[in-house]
């Protein structure tokens, strides 16, 4: 059977590296036989404030519901995203804050402080862009943008395991070497990882 995979970008800017990473992942999955669905969080239409907290849900758009039914969907989900401020980008936090909601996600227990993680079953990967050495992300800040996705989002909601890939130093690449990463991610998605 063929592996169902929704590639999320992450990236505002359609005109980044980020979008040549993920369609190179979708050329390689797509030759490995693989379905493939895709969300672009810049192109959806939604509020990214998550105004009320948990204590009062606000209602999806209709582009969360047709994100949420790709990723329930997906048995693999490959995160593309720059790091920005040691961080994601503020629209792709949003659409975090706003779909992996208690009772989609994870189901909090009662009287307890545990929860249910109700995305078991499905794995990921994250390749994030950086504008540092990735060795130098990880000891000098301790790599806080994959803490915030890998840790507390993805494993926080049952899926395991969730691989990183590192591509960078983005802004002094020259164009082989943007090359030699593109073919790196496509062998990704060839290996279906």
């Amino acid at each position: 059977m063929a592996k169902k995979i929704v590639v999320i970008n992450g990236h505002p800017n359609k005109n980044s590296f980020n979008f040549g990473i993920a369609n190179a992942y979708r050329e390689g999955a797509r030759g490995s036989g693989a379905e493939l669905q895709e969300i672009i969080i810049a192109d959806l239409q939604f509020n990214p404030n998550l105004q009320f907290g948990y204590e009062k849900r606000t209602e999806l758009e209709p582009d969360l519901l047709d994100a949420w039914e790709k990723i329930k969907w997906a048995d693999h989900l490959v995160w593309v995203h720059p790091v920005w401020w040691g961080g994601l980008p503020a629209i792709t936090k949003g659409f975090i804050d706003r779909l992996f909601l208690p009772g989609f996600a994870f189901k909090y227990r009662e009287n307890s402080v545990w929860w249910d993680k109700l995305l078991k079953g499905k794995t990921a990967h994250i390749i994030t862009t950086l504008d540092q050495h990735s060795w130098y992300y990880r000891f000098a800040y301790g790599r806080p943008s994959v803490n915030q996705l890998k840790k507390a989002t993805l494993e926080f909601c049952g899926i395991k395991p969730v691989k990183v890939t590192y591509i960078g130093v983005i802004k002094t690449a020259d164009q082989k070497l943007r090359d030699k990463w593109l073919e790196s991610v496509r062998k990704l998605g060839e290996r279906l990882r």
